[in-house]
């Protein structure tokens, strides 16, 4: 007892332990459920990750074996029969079965689903401008021009995706309609645009030359 401050921190450590050695016996459970809950959670996040990749593998192959029949009209049979997974692969498959239908001359069907895809609310919005933009640039589509227009117009409006791609077709439309000087400073707008690609870019100029424009020397 010479050295009762010391004894007094011995005794207090050995409260502490005891103390902690009760809350662990009292609630040690639940840092024991906390850890398996953690491991389970993980666990389950590789197996849904683990499931997610092998169904878009197996939609894949699906789609590749459908895409290796040799006629078109087989192909699109092939893909009708395919069980998509999420709205989106439904609508990846109706496209490809637009361009198949296409290339078989049945526009009808193509028109179908690609009008079917862009209808469709629960894909994402860039498939429905997708498919929206092929559907009204779509030679043989049935559409009149002025159907035609509207449709690309509303692809064409600042901040979309496909906003040059649509000024390009509607260049076309105007060409259609006879009136070349609409289409050639549509033309002119699009070569001038910052967003435009070297190819859009490219195009745009040739067409300009073809309707005996000039192009600027800058």
């Amino acid at each position: 007892m010479s050295n009762p401050d010391s004894f007094i921190d011995e005794v207090t450590e050995e409260v502490r332990r005891d103390r902690l050695f009760a809350a662990m016996k009292r609630y040690g459970w639940i840092a024991v459920l906390l850890v398996i809950l953690l491991v389970a959670g993980a666990a389950w996040r590789e197996y849904s990750h683990a499931q997610s990749r092998a169904e878009a593998q197996a939609l894949g192959d699906e789609i590749l074996a459908a895409l290796e029949a040799e006629e078109p009209q087989a192909r699109v049979a092939v893909l009708s029969e395919i069980d998509a997974p999420t709205p989106g692969a439904d609508a990846l498959i109706a496209m490809l079965s637009a361009s198949e239908a296409a290339r078989a001359e049945d526009m009808d069907a193509a028109a179908q689903n690609l009008e079917a895809v862009a209808a469709n609310g629960e894909v994402p919005e860039i498939y429905r401008e997708i498919a929206s933009y092929k559907a009204m640039s779509q030679a043989g589509s049935g559409l009149s021009i002025d159907e035609r227009r509207a449709g690309l117009e509303a692809l064409a409006v600042p901040g979309k995706p496909l906003r040059l791609l649509a000024e390009e077709q509607l260049a076309l439309l105007e060409i259609e309609a006879g009136d070349r000087l609409a289409a050639e400073e549509r033309l002119r707008r699009i070569v001038e645009d910052s967003e435009a690609t070297a190819g859009l870019r490219q195009r745009a100029s040739q067409m300009i030359i073809a309707l005996g424009g000039e192009l600027d020397a800058s």
